[in-house]
């Protein structure tokens, strides 16, 4: 998402940057040059220690010194607007610290989305969290139910080069893809496929997350695992399904909206949604036809969901069909990119 908006107004004439970490997502031992132009964004990465994701204590080690490195970066770019992410979480307090120039990106409302997941968060870290959001200029939330102060909503969306692509294929496939982390609700999928040990039903999950370790102990016959799809070949990867699951646990309604959603439309295959039932995405599914919400914690609804859509090839893709055309309505990146661009030029 930022590199996409990055490259974007970069193209459209605006002078950007981008201050970021020398490591790589998928490796902690990775060391990116410190200061590189891509596309016409100037980049500069900043020291931090790089104990990795997996090692909770050196985790919150890399947060600490990246947190204190980007800030002194910020510091230094006083004149400019800073659009600060949320991961890592809490970024919006350093870069309220560095700059009265500040815009938020709420991929996730944090620390409510930790207390969502049975973690306790120190009263203080909501208070400074507060405080920075009040302090911004906007708050860009992703979601309608999203809230914050002086809040503004723009969709994420999903790479422009996403299109239907045929793959053959005799099974009938689910495919999720992306992060399974610890909002997503994977024991509804593990026992829907469970129930379908003897259908001609295949679930392939694409990418990583905390969860994974949870389907590997499953050693279902019927899931499969796959790395994450490079970027080049997503469409291919994300059309190769029948179907697609975005799960979410009922307790991260509201403040995180899975942007896997936005991909599944794009190449016009159907949202198998589970999650809450008055859950943001799953009104969207519902009213506009393109898929099948299923509540959170109903195996056999999920597994009954499948098992329709396997038997009727034809509603499956009449449901893609829809989403694809809201996509285009909705939620196509030329769409996004027009708010940003009101945002940062208001």
């Amino acid at each position: 998402m930022v590199s996409d908006l990055a490259f974007y107004l970069a193209a459209r004439g605006w002078e950007v940057g981008a201050i970021t970490s020398r490591q790589r997502y998928d490796d902690p031992n990775a060391r990116l040059p410190k200061h590189e132009i891509v596309r016409g964004v100037a980049v500069r990465r900043v020291w931090s220690t790089s104990f990795g994701r997996h090692f909770l204590p050196g985790r919150a080690i890399d947060y600490a010194t990246f947190y204190l490195s980007a800030m002194f970066a910020m510091m230094n770019q006083r004149r400019a607007t800073i659009v600060a992410m949320t991961d890592p979480p809490m970024l919006s307090a350093f870069a309220a610290l560095a700059s009265r120039r500040v815009v938020n990106w709420l991929q996730d409302l944090f620390p409510e989305v930790a207390t969502a997941v049975g973690m306790r968060v120190p009263r203080f870290v909501w208070r400074v969290r507060d405080w920075s959001l009040r302090r911004a200029r906007r708050n860009v939330v992703i979601g309608e139910s999203m809230q914050a102060p002086r809040r503004v909503v723009i969709h994420n969306w999903a790479d422009a080069s996403l299109r239907p692509v045929e793959v053959p294929h005799e099974n009938f496939i689910v495919g999720y893809s992306g992060n399974l982390g610890r909002v997503h609700d994977v024991d509804t999928m593990l026992g829907a496929m469970n129930r379908l040990r003897g259908d001609d039903v295949e679930l392939v999950i694409t990418g990583g997350g905390a969860k994974l370790g949870e389907v590997r102990a499953a050693n279902l016959p019927n899931v499969r695992l796959e790395p994450y799809a490079p970027r080049e070949r997503l469409a291919e990867s994300l059309s190769a399904a029948d179907a697609h699951l975005v799960t979410l646990l009922p307790a991260a309604e509201g403040l995180v909206v899975p942007s896997k959603f936005y991909g599944i439309l794009a190449v016009g295959r159907p949202v198998i949604y589970v999650g809450g039932r008055d859950g943001e995405l799953a009104r969207l599914v519902r009213d506009n036809d393109c898929g099948i919400a299923v509540e959170s914690g109903d195996a056999d609804g999920l597994a009954n969901a499948i098992r329709a859509l396997a038997s009727d090839r034809e509603r499956a893709r009449a449901m893609g069909r829809r989403g694809r055309a809201l996509y285009e309505q909705r939620f196509a990146p030329e769409i996004a990119f027009a708010a940003w661009e009101k945002v940062l030029g208001g």
